[in-house]
């Protein structure tokens, strides 16, 4: 059946001579996001909804796959998540950069979610989506967007003479936060940059900013909140990450199960709509029985809730079947 709903891959040729292969399965898609309005999961209704995006390398060994710059075999998908939800999965094969044709994904990601009516507030992606492509699509349909810039000789130059930083803890550990207007790209638009820097336990000097702190930058249009905010609503996305942990080890992505780029995407998606069912089904559970928390993973769900010997005995001419457990389960039918 997986097989039949896949659609065909569509082939590029880089200016370097470089084949990509990419399968956009729109409808899989549609499909994956109308089960999460269903089930009441993400609404419409809502006005602050956060999208997170990301690419997850996969190693594999199928026959269409190719050779990626991490030095391995596989393939290299692209997934929007909302509120650690997948809403959106495209296939891409593993010698596909992250930045190759990036823009347009995230475009085809807000196609999908406007047709469902659902708006997003703020986008957050790290710095291989660090493009003027793609945070031109972000600045279209996003109110506030955030993305992990990339470092550049002038932007080290311009850290370089803030003297006027607030230390802040962070994860418990001192930082020290500024913000400054920076126009990237070589453009003449100005951004806020958030930066954020760290001293090297070892000492060992920066040959461009001249001293021994490790620098990070966050671009954003957002003027609203302060440094830490920022800093801190980003780091949030590290949560929408362990996604990809889940999936791979829960959810069978890293045991694709078919040969070809186009039908492993439908398998991708297949997934991804089994793992927004659970957890529709475990905040439904945990609601009723208070041995079932939301958050449990698969296997800890299957031996606290389904894992519990039992035996039909016959009582009073009828088959009851009786659980050999002192948890209580009899609430999910009230």
């Amino acid at each position: 059946m997986q097989k039949e709903l896949a659609t065909e891959k569509e082939t590029f040729i880089s200016n370097s001579g470089t084949q990509h292969e990419f399968s956009t399965n729109k409808k899989m898609n549609q499909f994956m996001l109308g089960l999460l309005l269903k089930t009441g999961q993400l609404s419409p209704k809502h006005d602050g909804h956060v999208l997170d995006y990301d690419n997850q390398f996969i190693p594999t060994g199928k026959y269409d796959l190719k050779r990626s710059y991490k030095k391995g075999d596989g393939y290299f998908p692209r997934i929007a998540s909302m509120g650690n939800l997948p809403v959106y999965i495209e296939g891409c094969n593993g010698n596909s950069n992250v930045k190759y044709k990036q823009d347009q994904t995230p475009q085809r990601t807000f196609e999908v979610l406007e047709e469902g009516k659902i708006k997003i507030a703020h986008g957050r992606m790290d710095c291989g989506s660090f493009t003027k492509d793609v945070v031109s699509v972000l600045e279209a349909n996003t109110s506030f967007f955030y993305v992990r810039a990339q470092r550049c000789t002038n932007l080290h130059e311009i850290v370089a003479g803030i003297h006027h930083w607030q230390t802040r803890e962070i994860g418990h550990k001192e930082y020290q936060l500024a913000s400054i207007e920076y126009a990237p790209f070589g453009g003449r638009k100005a951004y806020r940059y958030v930066i954020s820097r760290e001293k090297k336990t070892n000492a060992q000097g920066n040959l461009f900013t001249g001293n021994d702190f490790t620098s990070r930058a966050m671009m954003t249009n957002n003027r609203e909140m302060t440094d830490l905010e920022v800093i801190n609503f980003y780091n949030d996305r590290g949560n929408s990450e362990r996604l990809f942990d889940e999936m791979n080890n829960d959810f069978l992505w890293k045991k694709m199960p078919f040969s070809f780029l186009q039908e492993n995407t439908v398998f991708l998606i297949m997934m991804g709509i089994c793992r927004n069912l659970y957890h529709f089904l475990t905040g439904f559970i945990s609601k009723k029985l208070d041995f079932i928390k939301p958050n449990y993973r698969l296997k800890k769900f299957i031996f606290r809730f389904m894992a519990v010997p039992a035996k039909w005995i016959k009582r009073g001419r009828q088959w009851i079947l009786k659980p050999f457990t002192n948890r209580e389960y009899h609430p999910l039918l009230e």
